[in-house]
């Protein structure tokens, strides 16, 4: 089976009331430890309102994380193109690209806020027919191509990139809900997909027919799309026991279904909870369940779930939220990358069939405790005959002959 890659998604979701500059930190601080636990990508988004959502350029947060990351790559989870002239947003993602060493994956979205669209003054059903038409003048800009053109909302005169992307070819991405636009999109174009519909019942419902509107969109297009350029965004909160990851997540769970989605978004069909542990219970225990919160296994379980059901992809992406502590945060993380991830690409598979076979194949190796054995005495008989040839002294000094007798039981012969 293809290794899976692993990553991390930050909206951010950030619950109202602490310092914004610490968040900042602390969300950067989050990059930091991720690149170094090994994990793939990490993905940033935009937003203009709501509270929750306070990074309004991803290519400024991204920049000041590769500075402290060397591995890990960087991705806008998603830059919303309708509200950017698409020149400006292929000049931002050229410059992140060199200052991350190549590191850039461009994320791309209709904007996912309608109170950021408001504020913009854009209306909403014209946002995904224009990201399409960004797309497809960025994807020029970055082959080097010289545009002229002149739409509804934008204007381009002779325009070329003084500066192409330092990747041959800049990996593209855009976001998918439910609804077959994203994925018909990113078959137009050719490009991958980030599957942000599967934090809800009905995304991973439609994960199994997803793919296909891809394909059909690919064949129709004359493009090529393929499934390691898919992700897939789960939600996790992981620790030791599953009572240790509900009693971390269940406050924090609550606090953010009840006041972001239900009380500040007013998602549709969303009704607030009415304890934290009925959080818990209808977010991961439910059958109904959109979230993991439990052990490793728990999780391991659920991604192979997943994987079946949607007939595979190449990247999961957790979402990163403030359910728990940030140490507990930070654990969560830390236990996916040492005992999901090897379990996952069967890292452990190798040294699993060692242990099995040594211990299971003891006759293939008691000869080399003979041999050791044999030498044991060898020694000893040659130790009693230099001690009947010493003076009777050094005879008797028992600080002179080796204690055999130890040796024998440390190495098995009794």
């Amino acid at each position: 089976m293809p290794r899976l890659n692993f990553g991390a998604f930050l909206a951010p979701h950030h619950p109202i009331g602490e310092h914004p500059l610490l968040q900042f930190r602390r969300d950067v601080d989050l990059v930091e430890h991720l690149d170094k636990l090994g994990y793939d990508e990490f993905w940033c988004g935009e937003h203009h309102s709501s509270g929750w959502e306070m990074i309004a350029s991803p290519e400024m947060f991204l920049a000041a994380a590769g500075e402290r990351t060397k591995r890990i790559r960087l991705a806008t989870g998603v830059v919303s193109l309708p509200y950017h002239h698409p020149f400006n947003v292929a000049q931002r993602m050229v410059q992140l690209d060199w200052m991350t060493g190549g590191r850039v994956i461009f994320g791309s979205g209709p904007g996912a806020l309608a109170s950021d669209a408001h504020t913009l003054g854009v209306d909403p059903m014209l946002l995904r027919d224009r990201q399409d038409e960004a797309i497809g003048v960025i994807r020029r800009l970055f082959r080097g191509e010289r545009i002229t053109t002149k739409t509804d909302w934008f204007q381009l005169n002779d325009a070329a990139l003084q500066l192409l992307p330092m990747q041959d070819d800049m990996p593209f991405a855009v976001a998918s809900q439910i609804s077959p636009s994203g994925m018909t999109l990113a078959g137009k174009h050719g490009i991958g997909i980030i599957s942000i519909g599967s934090l809800s019942e009905e995304g991973l419902n439609a994960l199994p027919t997803q793919w296909g509107f891809a394909e059909a969109a690919a064949a129709k297009h004359g493009t090529t799309v393929d499934r390691r350029n898919w992700r897939v965004l789960l939600s996790w909160h992981i620790a030791e026991t599953r009572e240790k990851a509900r009693s971390e997540a269940r406050d924090g769970l609550f606090r953010h279904h009840n006041e972001y989605i239900t009380a500040t978004l007013q998602r549709p069909g969303a009704r607030p909870f009415k304890t934290p542990d009925e959080a818990v219970d209808k977010t991961a225990f439910s059958s109904a369940a959109v979230a993991t919160i439990g052990t490793p296994d728990d999780l391991v379980e659920r991604i192979k779930s997943v994987l079946e059901i949607s007939g595979g992809f190449g990247t999961v992406v957790g979402f990163v939220h403030d359910w728990a502590n940030p140490e507990n945060t930070m654990r969560s993380w830390d236990m996916v990358a040492r005992y999901v991830v090897p379990e996952i690409n069967g890292y452990l598979a190798g040294l699993r069939r060692s242990r099995e076979f040594v211990a299971s194949n003891r006759e293939y190796f008691d000869r080399a405790r003979d041999a050791v054995m044999a030498k044991i005495n060898e020694n000893e008989n040659a130790a009693a005959a230099l001690a009947v040839t010493k003076s009777p002294m050094l005879a008797a000094s028992s600080s002179n002959v080796p204690d055999f007798d130890s040796l024998r039981k440390r190495v098995g012969g009794g």
